[in-house]
């Protein structure tokens, strides 16, 4: 045998390339080795930018002692969890329901059929007094119980694969009620640190979802006052915190996975394409809500970093940034007060050493400092922007940049578009736009095959190869929201140029009902209808670091039943919104992206049409001065009269009207 991984299209699975581990990819080739030599399979799945991926590759599957053992006693298999996010989603969940946690590494040991029977995450190559077992010794442990009682593991497997398909099935709630999208958001406030801002404590993640969900419940007609206020709280100290931490890059902007502390101060310092989307968009509703000039700024300079660092020439967005550089993690990032001087002059950079808590002790390894705001001045901070140009400028031109993931994904492209998009509209800002039309065009023409009898999706694309992947849930969701985020809002740079988009994305979303569909229970499957699925042909329900597809179809079917009128999208929501009812009282920030959905439709989705001439940079600015509600822009409308705006919320169409203020006075009162 042979390690089978240097021809893959997938960075990560390259990076396992030379390893003395004989790897299959993900395919059948390894399962009927594993039935005809009957071996238990070895499943590790991971991805480019994880630090403890590449810990444990260069400590295990390097090691030849260690690769034997897999060699001998497993076939092994490695899996790009971003290219597969489908084998990823059972296996991960497997590894929950028998270690009660999850993560990457991800490892899992499987009959050779695929079903699981035991598994874990980070192993280390011998005993380190931490109370986990060795790699070695796992490998051994389960090659020699596999012998002994594979019987016992087949029941184990057979059990397991029962809770999956279970997992996939919705509590019944009974009927769904508004009200528990007030329980959702006093339970998910409850949970705030309102010290440090974030939910629970450390690592902390940025919990964009729940942000967005609670901007709109927010202004939920009823509330009560006391839950208002709080909700505003919790928002502008999330939001404040995550722009003054370390999590973000206060020299060149974006911002990294997760914060290991409790208060944003270091991260873990891989770049994603998906966190920085999410958060662009829930920091421009947090500028449209409180006006605050750090909101602006952090979106300006993540739009900018995302042009600089992940664009792509064929016009989508590249997946991620590595965590280290020069076999560090965090190298490329962090600075001695040394370098600042070096850089800027002692002069100069004292005033950057303060506000940034550049000290002589640093705040991590071997002296060095992640930045972070401790000043609370704005207007330091303005003052301060060529000083930070300049630290940016030198660490790209003087520093090795961590690894970048050059794969492009559908889904985390679709959000980014959407965040484009509405970050372009409010800001005012037509070049982001722009560059949103750009991407979801790229999406459109590369990504979905209009060539067969139904239009299919595909998941993931690489430069040079083309598409590769049928499209999951997700995939086909997010492409839509793309196209409807683009067609809300490009009529502002040329009106009628919504049409083509808005056409897209209904061709989307009824290509996933259809191929989706679960005619006997509320939600869609994960996969499409006759794929080839791993273990069980799931539904995904929760949040994690990306939406759900049902949460992400839930916001395409609102803003589709409010463009069109067409019941049958209603419907589905009206379907499917029971599941709901439980998770928004027990888990709600675990759904939240699905809640907002909700909300959106139960406050009634804008669609403002645009007679010819009417002034539409007016509108654009009224919008731009009030909290947001999600709104659709259709201009030359030759049924609105020329000049004027006929502004519909929801089901509910109002008197047309002749100014921009009385268009946007009711989608949002100023």
């Amino acid at each position: 045998m042979q390690n089978r991984l240097s021809k893959e299209n997938s960075l990560y699975l390259r990076q396992h390339a030379s390893n003395p581990v004989n790897w299959f990819p993900w395919c059948k080739a390894a399962f009927e080795t594993a039935e005809r030599e009957d071996k238990p399979v070895l499943v590790s799945v991971g991805y480019s930018a994880c630090h403890w991926c590449h810990v444990m590759a260069h400590e295990c599957f390097e090691d030849p002692y260690i690769a034997g053992l897999m060699n001998q006693h497993f076939v092994c298999i490695k899996v790009d969890r971003e290219e597969r996010p489908d084998v990823d989603q059972v296996y991960m969940e497997a590894v929950q329901m028998i270690q009660h946690h999850g993560g990457w590494p991800l490892n899992v040991f499987c009959l050779p059929d695929g079903r699981p029977f035991f598994g874990g995450t980070y192993f280390p190559p011998e005993d380190r007094g931490q109370g986990i077992v060795p790699w070695p010794q796992v490998l051994m442990r389960v090659a020699d119980f596999y012998q002994r009682s594979k019987g016992e593991l087949e029941d184990n497997a057979e059990a397991i694969q029962k809770n999956l398909l279970a997992a996939a099935q919705a509590e019944a709630g009974g009927e769904w009620e508004d009200g528990c999208l007030g329980d959702a958001a006093e339970g998910i406030c409850g949970n705030h640190d309102d010290r440090y801002g974030g939910f629970g404590g450390a690592p902390k993640f940025p919990p964009a979802m729940s942000l967005n969900f609670l901007d709109l419940q927010q202004r939920a007609p009823g509330l009560p006052e006391r839950l208002r206020k709080r909700i505003g709280e919790v928002r502008r100290r999330t939001l404040d915190a995550m722009a003054h931490g370390g999590i973000f890059d206060q020299f060149g902007g974006g911002f990294a996975r997760y914060s290991v502390d409790a208060h944003w101060l270091i991260p873990h310092f891989e770049k994603m394409l998906y966190d920085n989307a999410l958060l662009i968009e829930a920091y421009t509703r947090g500028w449209l809500d409180g006006r605050a000039p750090l909101h602006a700024a952090v979106v300006a300079e993540t739009i900018g970093w995302l042009e600089r660092e992940m664009s792509a020439d064929c016009g989508g967005f590249h997946a991620a940034l590595d965590a280290d550089s020069d076999g560090r993690e965090g190298a490329y990032y962090v600075w001695t007060p040394e370098e600042v001087d070096a850089v800027l002059g002692p002069a100069r950079a004292g005033e950057v050493r303060t506000a940034y808590h550049i000290t002589r002790e640093g705040n991590f390894e071997h002296g060095s400092s992640n930045p972070a705001l401790a000043e609370p001045d704005f207007a330091l901070r303005e003052r301060l922007a060529p000083a930070r140009e300049a630290l940016r400028r030198h660490r790209e031109a003087e520093r090795n940049p961590p690894g970048k993931d050059r794969k492009i994904l559908t889904s985390w492209n679709g959000m980014t578009v959407r965040a484009l998009a509405e970050a372009g509209f409010y800001f005012g800002r037509r070049e982001w736009l722009e560059r949103a039309a750009r991407a979801a065009d790229f999406l459109w023409e590369e990504l979905v095959d209009r060539t067969a009898s139904r239009l299919r999706v595909f998941s993931v694309y690489y430069e040079g190869s083309g598409p590769r992947v049928e499209g999951f849930l997700h995939d086909y969701a997010l492409a839509a929201e793309a196209f409807l985020a683009v067609g809300g809002k490009i009529d502002w740079i040329e009106p009628g140029r919504s049409e083509a988009y808005l056409e897209r994305a209904r061709a989307t979303v009824d290509a996933a009902l259809e191929r989706f569909d679960d005619p006997r229970a509320a939600g869609w499957f994960f996969t499409a209808e006759g794929a080839e699925t791993p273990v069980a042909r799931r539904k995904e329900w929760f949040d994690n670091a990306t939406p759900s597809g049902n949460s992400a179809l839930l916001h395409a079917l609102a803003a589709l039943h409010a463009l069109t009128g067409e019941a049958r999208y209603a419907d589905a929501i009206a379907r499917t919104r029971p599941a709901y009812r439980g998770l928004a009282r027990k888990v709600a920030s675990g759904v939240a992206h699905g809640l907002e959905a909700l909300a959106a439709h139960r406050e009634g989705i804008a669609v403002v049409k645009a007679g010819r001439g009417a002034p539409l940079e007016a509108l654009r600015s009224e919008l731009a001065d009030r909290p947001w509600r999600r709104t659709f822009l259709l201009a030359n409308d030759g049924a609105v009269p020329e000049g004027g705006f006929q502004v519909c919320l929801g089901t509910t169409c109002l008197n047309p009207s002749r100014s921009a203020k009385e268009a946007a006075d009711p989608i949002r009162p100023a």
